[in-house]
């Protein structure tokens, strides 16, 4: 029987033994640390209907489905049931603010369409095919998020999803080490364009963004029926919306306009930086057809989660936390954000920028200086990168160390931003603040 077939009889899809639904299907995975072809017979035995499987010593009965290779299996089937269902689908990228993006256009567009969208990060090669196995003929819309910290990776992650929109956050310095440079960032996040611009679809453009206005003209996205258009700013000729920013102290407010009306938006995200990822959930709902009244009751309902912009009020603090990831980039725009609320005892607590390779030292300088510019003086340096910048500022090697001289001196009545990679795990003191 073809696989697809058997996919149709049994659409849960399972990739860890330890969690095997009844009647799912195992497609056993390969990691650089594990084989669950190890694993196939145990899944089978959990409640697993079939075991997908590429090395044949394991297949011991008609249950085991033996391929060549079985991460291009699992992208292939969902190839497969991307076309067969047809759905129109929305693929998302960017440097930073893509998976709140992704939460507030699907925040936007569930107000009247019955939608998929990626959970949580689950925005990789694996994560994408998953996310597309998961359609059923009952979703009329989906968005897909796709992330990269190589070159060709969203290429080949755009041939799997197929998506008829695309749209790009922004561009900035992530992953460097994997990129090599912020021009091979550029080219990676633009191999969505490209590939809207071949298959025939359209974009989202944030005209006021430089980069990405670059990127769309080298994608050759020159025609206005193709790209749809907004930025902040006044004057709504030619755009889908515009907005602009009316506070954010701590909580983003924002004023957006469409052909129907203007309204206000009250969000719960904190920092201006979000202003662009509201609007362009407004102007995605917007070109669907969504209400101006709905678009507001879903953005406004939508609450941050997994410490992404998130503010929090302890037993002793008023916590933003931002930990869940961070670049040089992302944490330069909430450093200057955090300057600009006008709140008491402000203190910062930074931890180190993964993956940024030779880049890293110079980055992590820049940051502490930026932190020393504007005025801070109750700050806590996290990671051997911020340990190793010419600063006087309280550093720590690691988040064990933080924490002792958390519990040694406890931070009461403070209004603290705790922004870092997730490697870094400063996701640990917040229990403690």
């Amino acid at each position: 029987m073809e696989l697809y077939e058997i996919f149709k009889k049994h659409p849960v899809i399972c990739t860890d033994s330890r969690n095997c639904p009844e009647g799912s299907l195992f497609f056993a995975l390969k990691g650089d640390n594990f084989d669950a072809n190890a694993f196939a017979l145990s899944a089978l035995e959990k409640g697993c209907a079939y075991a997908v499987i590429d090395d044949k010593q394991y297949a011991v009965d008609e249950r085991f489905i033996l391929v060549n290779n079985v991460l291009e299996t699992l992208q292939d089937l969902a190839r497969q049931h991307r076309r067969q269902l047809g759905t129109t689908i929305i693929g998302i990228t960017g440097t930073n603010g893509k998976t709140t993006t992704k939460e507030l256009i699907a925040a936007t567009l569930k107000q009247k369409y019955r939608i998929h969208f990626t959970e949580g990060n689950l925005n990789n090669h694996i994560g994408v095919p998953l996310t597309l196995l998961q359609l059923t003929p009952e979703h009329e819309l989906a968005v897909v998020e796709m992330g990269a910290n190589h070159p060709g990776e969203i290429k080949v992650l755009a041939d799997i999803a197929q998506p008829d929109y695309g749209i790009i956050t922004n561009v900035g310095k992530a992953h460097l080490e994997g990129f090599g440079s912020f021009e091979g960032v550029m080219r990676t996040k633009g191999e969505l364009y490209d590939y809207i611009y071949k298959s025939g679809g359209k974009i989202f453009l944030n005209t006021g963004n430089a980069f990405l206005c670059s990127m769309s003209k080298k994608a050759k996205f020159i025609s206005p029926d193709r790209i749809l258009s907004y930025e902040l700013g006044n004057n709504l000729k030619g755009h889908v919306s515009v907005g602009k920013t009316l506070s954010c102290n701590p909580l983003l407010h924002l004023k957006c306009q469409n052909k129907e009306s203007e309204f206000e938006i009250r969000t719960q995200l904190i920092g201006t930086y979000n202003a662009e990822n509201v609007l362009s959930a407004a102007t995605i709902g917007t070109h669907f057809g969504v209400s101006n009244e709905l678009i507001k009751k879903g953005l406004e309902e939508y609450i941050p989660r997994n410490n992404r912009s998130q503010l929090t009020i302890s037993e002793h603090n008023k916590i933003i936390a931002d930990a869940y990831n961070a670049n040089p980039t992302s944490m330069h725009a909430a450093i200057l954000n955090f300057a600009q609320m006008d709140v008491p005892e402000k203190t910062l607590i930074l931890g180190d920028m993964l993956e940024l390779g030779k880049q890293s030292a110079d980055e992590h300088q820049k940051i502490a200086d930026l932190v020393k510019d504007k005025g801070f003086s109750s700050v806590y340096l996290v990671g051997k990168s911020f340990q190793a910048t010419k600063s006087n500022f309280k550093k720590f090697a690691d988040i064990g160390a933080l924490i002792a001289e958390i519990r040694e001196n406890p931070l009461q009545n403070k209004f603290i931003l705790v922004k870092g990679s997730h490697g870094i795990h400063l996701e640990k003191i917040l229990e403690l603040i």
